[in-house]
């Protein structure tokens, strides 16, 4: 028994070892060295000598910039999350009670989610949201005698939030629907048989009582990562409001205030480090507390 136990370590650590050494090299050591430099005078140097202490902090809680650059994610989170989650459940809904194709449409939907952030950007800001007579929405409004307008450069209303949620909701709304699938398959048939018996109507009554609670765990986990991934956003805020002269200031969130500030023209790496960890901290806080009010890992989950 030892040594096919000794043995079936050492395929363990064939198997995970390269992974493992490489989520530690990629991604623990560069955390932690970013910690580590965020209490340091690091200007173009990864290799600080000079100790701060908490000035960084202090200094990126004193920013204007960074405090307003939080509060456009919140904004974006707020309205990003809730709309992706009833998109999802609403397309798994539509999807499950297919008795044809289903696998097509599911494919159909979860495709975009393997396209990349930069590409689906620039497809909408070069063809869709091209704020000239050669961009699809604006040749759409012309067809109805509408004024063309600039998407990403309007800010009074701010219609460069369309673009924004639409190319984020295009992008992850297939993946969310996969998970509410796996959801809504594993829910047994016989509850809504008896359901039926007992005389509840199908439709809203039937989803109400039944289905979305049956749907709690996944509807969690849903939210959960919507939030996190809210806050990593980066690729498609970067990309569709930057041009030859910059980023505007009033759509500026924190990833990409964080990339100005460590590889801009400061090169304030401390700086930035302190920034970044501030974000994860906000991060955390909010996925806990959201953790919290969903009962998660409590054993008493709200209803």
């Amino acid at each position: 028994m030892t040594t096919r136990a000794a043995r079936n370590a050492l395929w363990f650590w064939v198997f995970v070892g390269p992974f493992a050494a490489g989520l530690v090299l990629f991604t623990y050591v560069p955390l932690g060295w970013s910690v580590y430099l965020s209490f340091f005078d690091a200007h173009n140097t990864v290799s600080p000598t000079e100790f701060v202490g908490l000035d960084n902090y202090a200094a990126m809680l004193r920013d204007d910039a960074f405090t307003d650059s939080l509060t456009t994610f919140l904004a974006f989170t707020a309205f990003i999350v809730p709309t992706t989650f009833a998109l999802s459940l609403a397309l798994a809904l539509m999807v499950n009670r297919l008795r044809f194709a289903q696998a097509f449409f599911r494919s159909v939907f979860f495709l975009p989610a393997a396209c990349s952030y930069v590409v689906a950007a620039l497809v909408w800001k070069l063809s869709i949201f091209n704020g000239v007579r050669f961009g699809l929405a604006n040749t759409v409004l012309g067809w109805f005698g509408a004024e063309q307008i600039a998407w990403l450069s309007t800010t009074d209303p701010p219609w460069y939030w369309l673009v924004i949620v639409t190319v984020r909701l295009w992008l992850q709304a297939g993946f969310y629907m996969i998970l509410f699938l796996a959801g809504l398959q594993r829910i047994a048939p016989a509850l809504y048989e008896a359901a039926a018996v007992d005389g509840a109507r199908p439709g809203w009554q039937t989803f109400r009582h039944i289905t979305f609670p049956q749907l709690r765990p996944t509807s969690i986990a849903v939210a959960l990562l919507l939030v996190i991934n809210a806050f990593q956003a980066f690729d498609e805020f970067y990309n569709l409001l930057s041009d030859s002269r910059g980023y505007p200031p009033y759509a500026r969130p924190p990833l990409v205030y964080l990339y100005y500030t460590a590889l801009g023209q400061g090169q304030n790496l401390g700086l930035g480090s302190a920034g970044a960890v501030i974000l994860a901290a906000v991060v955390a806080v909010v996925t806990v507390f959201q953790a919290r009010w969903f009962g998660l890992g409590s054993g008493k989950e709200r209803h």
